[in-house]
């Protein structure tokens, strides 16, 4: 038995809002072990709305709804579902009872729209929303179909979800099993190059491994369904440290592990400091570091450098090597480097100089030409050139540089 989600909306179809519902739902529905294989979106249409219906309980035994529940006329879901079923719908006093309550309680008077609020399937259950005026239902109007119907506001969908929702399909023998997902997480290797190298476990039954990828980076999503999260973690833990095993250095973390997180926690565990130079990332690098709780433990301060006379005034860039080798040059990244250690008396510095685009790339230097400059300890430096490609923006080649930074720094920090 599945589940599948139905998001019922054409304000979700024109991109007005983001659907933060379906996500939630999937997230709920792993962690009651229930299987979920698909999720449709479809606008207020009563016709599109009965063939979304006919597909879904082709293939779903219990199919969710969000949306369309509202006292306006574009607002069409439950009598689109009670109309597909060939059911009446009823009013019910209970409904109008509790929207006229809550309408007091804000000192107003319910309007005759409202009732529309109050029309459910005749046969079908209440799914009380304690804060707003649009309950769902819970219905089953084939025994081998459950519906629920949730309103669209994400805060009233929660709580009906786990206030009632829940408690009804755990009465129904759900929530026996869970699925726990973990994410492993790499910086350096594409996607296509990763899966390559764990293509065995690519096709493991249980746990699962699935690869993605997204702003630069790679992930690894290792599920595994069990009676507890306990049991789940002991089936993916093995998994899980053989792929670490295989992908070496460029497997940085799992879950909400970041580049600056991890870069922060071999700072402090070994005692050392860090201060950055930045030009084309014009402070990423540091607003990066600074959004870890604690980092002033180990990060102490940066310059953006975007002119060429703060180079040389702050940093001590020498001016002739910006007038031979340009900006964008080895030599002016390490002399930022080192320049920013110096100056902040850290134990390692970070330089970031580049064209991040689109405008001011040349034949010799494009656009998405990076240099990365790394200063350590006993004032060691060294350069480090990129292409990040002339076809990506602005803030993506921006992201890459500070992100690339920070993988450099992991990388210095874990192998010395």
């Amino acid at each position: 038995m599945s589940a599948e989600i139905i998001c019922v909306g054409t304000e979700l179809l024109l991109g007005d809002i983001l659907n933060g519902n379906a996500q939630y739902l999937a997230q709920q529905l792993a962690q009651l072990g229930i299987p979920h294989y698909h999720q449709t979106v479809v606008g207020d249409n009563p016709e599109r709305i009965k063939q979304v219906i006919e597909i879904a309980i082709s293939r779903a035994k219990i199919l969710i709804f969000t949306g369309g529940l509202g006292p306006t006329p574009d607002d069409l879901t439950c009598e689109t579902i009670a109309d597909f079923f060939g059911v009446p719908l009823v009013e019910s006093p209970e409904i109008i009872e509790d929207i006229s309550q809550k309408f007091a309680q804000r000192g107003r008077v319910m309007t005759p729209s409202n009732r529309k609020q109050a029309l459910i399937p005749q046969g079908a259950d209440i799914l009380p929303n304690p804060t707003g005026t649009a309950p769902g239902i819970i219905w089953q109007p084939r025994p081998d179909v459950t519906i629920f119907t949730f309103p669209g506001v994400p805060s009233e969908m929660h709580r009906m979800w786990e206030e009632t929702a829940v408690p009804f399909l755990k009465s129904q023998g759900w929530g026996q099993e869970i699925i726990y997902s973990c994410s492993l997480k790499f910086w350096g290797i594409g996607e296509s190059a990763l899966a390559e190298k764990v293509t065995a476990y690519l096709n493991l039954p249980n746990p699962t491994v699935a690869p993605y990828a997204g702003k630069g980076e790679v992930r690894l999503r290792v599920s595994a369904k069990a009676p507890s999260e306990a049991a789940a973690e002991a089936l993916i833990l093995p998994v899980e440290k053989q792929i670490k095993d295989i992908a070496g250095l460029d497997f940085y973390g799992v879950n909400n592990d970041t580049l600056a997180s991890v870069v922060g926690g071999l700072l402090r565990a070994s005692g050392e400091t860090l201060s950055v130079a930045e030009s084309c990332t014009g402070g990423l690098l540091g607003q990066m570091l600074t959004e870890i709780s604690g980092s002033s433990d180990y990060f102490w301060g940066g310059v953006i450098s975007y002119d060429n006379s703060v180079k040389v005034g702050l940093l001590g860039v020498k001016a002739e090597d910006l007038d031979q080798w340009g900006a964008v040059s080895d030599t002016v990244a390490e002399q930022m480097a080192l320049g920013v250690k110096t100056r902040l008396s850290t134990t390692w510095g970070l330089s970031i100089t580049g064209i991040a685009g689109p405008n001011g790339g040349t034949e010799t230097k494009p656009v998405g030409l990076v240099y990365i400059g790394l200063a350590g300890p006993n004032d060691e430096v060294k350069s480090f050139k990129y292409q990040f490609g002339t076809m990506r923006d602005r803030s993506f080649i921006r992201l890459l540089s500070a992100s690339t930074a920070l993988d450099l720094l992991r990388r210095r920090l874990l192998t010395r």
